[in-house]
């Protein structure tokens, strides 16, 4: 019964008026006619009822059409624009508020589509950036290598070309330790470069273990500075006394050590200084190896860590390939490094967060 009456459809809602506008009407005309008045006065009082049951009906019209429908005009423009910041605030509870609800629900849906869509783009873009620096650091590497190549290549050639023409045993043995030692050469080269190109690609997978980083230094520096033969310069060293426990990639720091020191024993002066150290204060290791010797010019500081990168100035070959091996592993560990020039030669450096060891302090 109760829904019988109830206005939630604008058909209804269109009847109900028409019927009080009917009752209205007759009502005025009854009420205009039994007052004491003249024919023409009683006519135009049922005018003036005539007139303000037609502004009634206006007023209601109104409220219940032309507002709803503009209110939704307005709301299916905004989502024609692709705006869905307001929504529809239609609420009559009619066929009105129904679209109304209609409308929202599908600015929702196109909204999350959209968002979806634009999701989309973004990982299509970074997935089409991503092939493009694989592409571009392919051709690098290809060109790269086939520079390289060649000085090794060229020698092999020409030692293999004395070999088969030389009668002498002794130049025929010692030929061919230079065309081994090249290809040894060639070898460590396509290692090393396949190596960085795993590492910039992301294919390289670092192995996070809790060591010791004081014993990981003293041993590499060990075998690299105190046990090598043919050593011309003077080694000064600091190092923490108590053990300190880092988490990090084990293989990949010792790669990086063994980088960092070959490098300064190859740019240090012949009876200059390397001076190693390793420093710790609370949450933080940070190890620098310095080396007397010729400075690197400003300009080239930032392009050491580049691929293929040589120091004109430097006394020895090498691959370029080193420092930039040193920079991606760290960088994958999200660990801050640099090189700076001091004033009489050049200091690398690097910080990893700590753990020291139970019953350690910081010094």
């Amino acid at each position: 019964m109760k829904e019988m009456f109830s206005l939630r459809t604008i058909r209804k809602k269109i009847v109900m008026l028409s019927k009080l506008a009917g009752i209205a009407l007759i009502f005025s005309y009854i009420l205009s006619t039994g007052l004491p008045f003249g024919k023409d006065v009683s006519f135009l009082i049922w005018l003036g009822f005539v007139l303000l049951l037609v502004l009634a009906i206006d007023f209601l019209a109104g409220r219940f059409l032309s507002d709803p429908i503009s209110r939704l005009n307005d709301s299916a423009k905004r989502m024609a624009n692709l705006d869905f910041s307001v929504p529809s605030e239609v609420s009559t509870g009619d066929e009105f508020g129904e679209l109304s609800a209609s409308l929202n629900a599908m600015a929702g849906n196109l909204q999350q589509a959209f968002m979806r869509l634009e999701e989309a783009n973004g990982r299509l873009e970074r997935e089409v950036e991503k092939e493009r620096r694989l592409l571009a650091e392919r051709r690098e590497l290809v060109d790269g290598l086939s520079h390289e190549m060649k000085t090794p290549l060229g020698i092999i050639r020409a030692y293999a070309e004395g070999v088969m023409d030389e009668t002498d045993e002794v130049k025929k043995t010692k030929y061919a330790q230079v065309i081994v030692s090249e290809v040894e050469r060639m070898n460590d080269l396509i290692v090393t470069l396949l190596d960085l190109s795993a590492l910039e690609s992301g294919a390289a997978k670092l192995a996070i273990t809790w060591f010791d980083f004081v014993e990981l230094v003293e041993t590499v520096a060990g075998r690299l500075l105190l046990d090598a033969p043919g050593t011309d310069f003077v080694l000064r060293y600091e190092l923490p006394e108590q053990k300190i426990f880092v988490n990090a990639d084990r293989r990949r720091m010792e790669q990086v050590l063994d980088n960092l020191i070959v490098n300064a024993r190859k740019n240090v002066r012949p009876g200059g200084v390397i001076y190693l150290k390793l420093k710790a204060e609370c949450g933080e290791l940070c190890f620098s190896v310095f080396n007397q010797g010729r400075t690197i010019p400003e300009k080239e500081l930032p392009k050491i860590w580049t691929r293929f990168y040589r120091d004109s100035g430097a006394s020895y070959s090498g691959s370029g390939l080193g420092l930039s091996i040193t920079g991606q592993i760290l960088s994958m560990q999200n660990l801050p490094y640099g090189a700076e020039n001091l004033a009489d030669g050049v200091e690398f450096w690097f910080s990893i967060p700590i753990s020291l060891a139970k019953g350690a302090s910081c010094p």
